[in-house]
């Protein structure tokens, strides 16, 4: 089994710079290319602000926990939040070819999450979110 990982994020968009800077030392702990890097950051980037955005109802502080670990030659990067349910994966694709001023908001983060990223699975267990994506790394 490799190195699993497991950081805690307070609900606040400031704490992304500092998960982008422990998933760089991951990375490169484990040998993985620029670009698995680099995907794996804006797939964070996109989820995570979508989640500290949209998922809560309150003002409270939240915490969100970001898991990383390469084995067999995959990265998986599991995103566990306590927001109200809801499932990426459910997201309609966005329609790219209308005009941008006839296209409904939103979309686009996801898109490119599952664009970028190899395979991805959510589920809700115990009153919380789980989104797990994988990609594919090269070296471990």
């Amino acid at each position: 089994m490799g190195e699993k990982i497991s950081v805690e994020l307070k609900s606040e968009l400031s704490e992304l710079g500092e998960l982008a800077q422990i998933v760089a030392e991951f990375s490169q702990r484990h040998h993985l290319s620029s670009q698995a890097l680099f995907h794996t950051n804006l797939a964070l980037e996109e989820i995570l602000t979508n989640v500290i955005s949209y998922a809560y109802d309150d003002s409270k502080e939240h915490q969100i926990i970001v898991c990383l670990r390469v084995e067999q030659g995959e990265l998986t990067v599991e995103v566990e939040d306590d927001g109200r349910p809801f499932n990426p994966l459910e997201a309609p694709e966005p329609d790219i070819q209308k005009p941008l001023e006839e296209r409904p908001l939103g979309g686009l983060g996801i898109q490119l999450v599952r664009n970028v990223m190899d395979r991805l699975e959510y589920r809700r267990q115990d009153g919380r979110n789980l989104l797990i994506m994988t990609k594919k790394v090269i070296g471990s």
